[in-house]
């Protein structure tokens, strides 16, 4: 097959030593099979930020860091040297979310390396050695899907614990390996102690999980879980072996109306795109 031109390097280097198929192509970037030796992996490579339909972009890179005061105030500015910076940072943000995820035993692909913009990492398989299908694309019993609930929220509770919130968790980006869920595509991750938006980015991500989940177990669909995971995250009082029970009374405070007219926006925002993305299909 022809080469895509931003894996030609790798070849000429020597980091890939074929290109097999083409996975998928989403949103920020597009997915190769690549054969590295006598393994096979995959080449994410991402797209420039023009031609990304990502949203608010601002709201994900809020608190990010960078390597020096002068990037930072360049980035700031919107200079040519800024936006190029911040461009590196948006494509290198999943690396770092990849390997700090992966230390705390999070259930993420293995990155390998990182090279112009192309990640090299580890291809999710499913039990007969394919490349494994995404949630989305699979259908679940009632017991299949509450053990692959309860499977995923325990990951979102180690990644909290990591400091680390997806920001754009759904069905569409967690595959399903043969030895259970494996969450994917964390360019977008926040930083959870550091982002003014990080507590509504995780209610949506523990939202998209139980409105999926519940299609299947329908006690899902209604049950509060992002919020006890947040309170108890908010108070110090989370664990690796915390049992969430979906069920959560919230203190008697004045309704934040900016907040909830923001969180009904992003809501009716993410369907459109899930509902599009879903007309898109093959």
């Amino acid at each position: 097959m022809k080469v895509p031109p931003r894996l030609q390097p790798l070849l000429d280097e020597g980091l890939i030593d074929a290109v097999v198929r083409q996975l998928k192509s989403g949103k920020e970037a597009t997915v190769w099979v690549v054969r590295c030796g006598d393994a096979v992996r995959c080449a994410k490579v991402y797209k420039a930020a023009e031609a990304r339909s990502f949203r608010q972009a601002v709201d994900y890179t809020e608190n990010r860091r960078v390597r020096n005061s002068r990037q930072a105030r360049a980035m700031a500015k919107g200079t040519r040297y800024g936006r190029a910076a911040t461009e590196a940072a948006w494509q290198s943000a999943e690396v770092d979310a990849l390997r700090r995820l992966a230390a705390a035993g999070v259930r993420v692909p293995q990155p390998f390396q990182f090279v112009d913009g192309v990640l090299l990492m580890e291809l999710v398989v499913d039990a007969d050695g394919s490349a494994a299908p995404r949630v989305a694309d699979v259908e679940f019993s009632p017991d299949e899907a509450r053990v692959a609930h309860a499977a995923l929220l325990r990951e979102v509770v180690r990644m909290l614990l990591a400091g680390v919130i997806h920001g754009d968790l759904s069905e569409f980006n967690v595959l399903m390996a043969a030895d259970g869920p494996v969450i994917i595509d964390l360019p977008q991750a926040v930083d959870a102690a550091g982002n003014n938006h990080a507590q509504r980015m995780l209610l949506r991500d523990v939202d998209n999980l139980n409105t999926f989940f519940g299609r299947f177990a329908p006690e899902l669909a209604g049950a509060a879980y992002g919020p006890e995971l947040w309170d108890r995250y908010a108070h110090g009082a989370l664990a690796v072996d915390t049992v969430l029970s979906g069920q959560y009374t919230p203190p008697d405070t004045p309704v934040d109306l900016g907040g909830v007219m923001r969180e009904i926006e992003d809501t009716l925002a993410d369907e459109a795109a899930r509902q599009a993305r879903l007309a898109a299909e093959p």
